[in-house]
């Protein structure tokens, strides 16, 4: 099935493992609590257990370096893209409300970024994400 949006992460590439999965985890619950209709109904099996729902669409995961990353994010932001953003200033916070006053005490240009997520249109998306690899 062919999507006309995109849901994809921007992830910068020298991060240690547990951090991209981290980081991955936190930006694409922000895409699933705000996003009309990205999230399907219950999973189900063959004898009757359920599961919880799951995004409706591939999540495409993409590897940056901070230089790259920042591109990506300047280009979201020209187009009006709605997006999470995790900065290397979470790693060392541990509840909501540290987040947001690590996030709120640094200006938009100075946010030291280590990911970011985002669903748009996909020729808004395929420009934001331009010139990235898929994550390996």
């Amino acid at each position: 099935m062919r999507f006309d949006t995109k849901l994809a992460v921007v992830l910068r590439d020298d991060l240690a493992v547990w951090q991209k999965l981290n980081v991955t985890a936190f930006l694409v619950s922000g895409i699933a609590a705000t996003v009309p209709d990205v999230v399907g109904p219950a999973y189900e099996d063959a004898s009757g257990q359920q599961y919880l729902p799951m995004f409706v669409q591939p999540v495409l995961v993409f590897s940056a370096n901070a230089e790259q990353l920042r591109v990506a994010f300047e280009r979201a932001c020209v187009s009006d893209t709605a997006c999470a953003i995790f900065s290397e200033e979470l790693f060392a916070t541990g509840y909501d409300e540290a987040n947001r006053a690590a996030v709120q005490a640094i200006a938009t240009n100075n946010l030291n970024l280590v990911g970011m997520a985002f669903r748009t249109d996909r020729k808004a998306a395929d420009k934001i994400v331009k010139g990235l690899s898929l994550h390996p």
